[in-house]
């Protein structure tokens, strides 16, 4: 399986943040996507999964669910971790893996992030780490072939980083890819860099 990028344009507001972007990325790789503020980071994992029109250019997933389109085997994390505050951390997580279809579970998911016993109080009462571990355990309850992680550790203290870090490898290790936007280490030691914007 290939994530194969050709040629990418995109424009935001009629303006143009990158063009001529190439790259391809394999079955158990994860890049890391660096640049300043504004350079396209977070456009690039949105146009992945379907959220940014690509203006320009061509990209496809070889090897992939040929009758399924490239978003819907894509997991996105961005800033924004959406839930609903008056349902229970297990009913939100019930409602991503009803809405993105039959997956692993939703107890073992919520085991993997270190919520399983937070699974009946309500969202609104979770901190902005336990909130960002919440929408993490989304990517482990419905397994999908690539994980497109916008700023990921962020709101994380260093064990659920090191916990993170524990799931992104794996995935890799299932052949799985993963494509992170960040500004510093997420702890994928051997992940190439795609370095946006000027050199």
């Amino acid at each position: 399986m290939q994530l194969q990028a050709d040629e990418l344009t995109c424009l935001r507001g009629g303006r143009e943040i990158f063009r001529g972007l190439s790259f391809s990325l394999s079955a158990g790789e994860a890049m890391v996507v660096t640049g300043r503020n504004g350079a396209g980071k977070s456009s690039l994992l949105r146009m992945i999964a379907g959220l940014v029109r690509i203006a320009g250019g061509r990209l496809a997933l070889q090897g992939g669910q040929s009758d399924t389109p490239l978003a819907e085997q894509a997991h996105y994390l961005g800033h924004h971790d959406a839930m609903k505050p008056g349902l229970s951390v297990g009913e939100n997580l019930q409602f991503w893996a009803d809405y993105f279809g039959a997956g692993t579970g939703v107890v073992s998911a919520l085991e993997a992030v270190d919520l399983a016993l937070l699974a009946g109080l309500p969202a609104a009462y979770l901190s902005a780490g336990q909130r960002r571990r919440l929408s993490i355990a989304r990517l482990v309850a419905v397994p999908r072939a690539i994980w497109l992680l916008d700023e990921p550790t962020s709101t994380l203290d260093a064990p659920s980083q090191k916990k993170l870090a524990e799931l992104m490898r794996g995935h890799l290790a299932g052949g799985g890819m993963i494509v992170a936007a960040a500004h510093g280490p997420i702890g994928l030691e051997r992940a190439r860099e795609l370095k946006l914007g000027p050199a």
